[in-house]
């Protein structure tokens, strides 16, 4: 699904992203990194930070999409499935810890056909 499915006013919307993986905001706060003032409060809501890290989950949840059939799915491997070479981190976490970056390569690494 495109970017634009989880934003309003041009910025990502942590309902949006909630109704769609069929979670709450402070769900989607918590798997982000985030506090819930975060999700909740408006200013806090368009920070940078905040922004970046919804940005990131995203991301990452549409690349993975096409080989989980869903959004529904890529959300959950996002959140649970422990990433080869990452001593047994999930991309949730690798996210939490301003990691998001080296999730993407690692993605990008296996569609290439290269194995962490």
């Amino acid at each position: 699904m495109g970017l634009a499915q989880y934003a309003e006013k041009g910025l990502f919307a942590p309902q949006k992203i909630a109704e769609a993986f069929h979670t709450t905001s402070m769900e989607i706060a918590r798997t982000a990194g985030l506090g819930k003032d975060a999700v909740q409060r408006k200013e806090r809501i368009r920070s940078d930070k905040t922004q970046r890290r919804l940005r990131e989950m995203i991301e990452i949840v549409n690349k993975v999409e096409p080989r989980f059939g869903s959004a529904l799915m890529a959300f959950a491997w996002y959140r649970s499935e422990p990433l080869p070479g990452f001593s047994g981190f999930t991309a949730m976490q690798l996210v939490r810890d301003g990691r998001a970056d080296e999730v993407l390569d690692y993605i990008d690494a296996v569609d290439a056909g290269v194995h962490a």
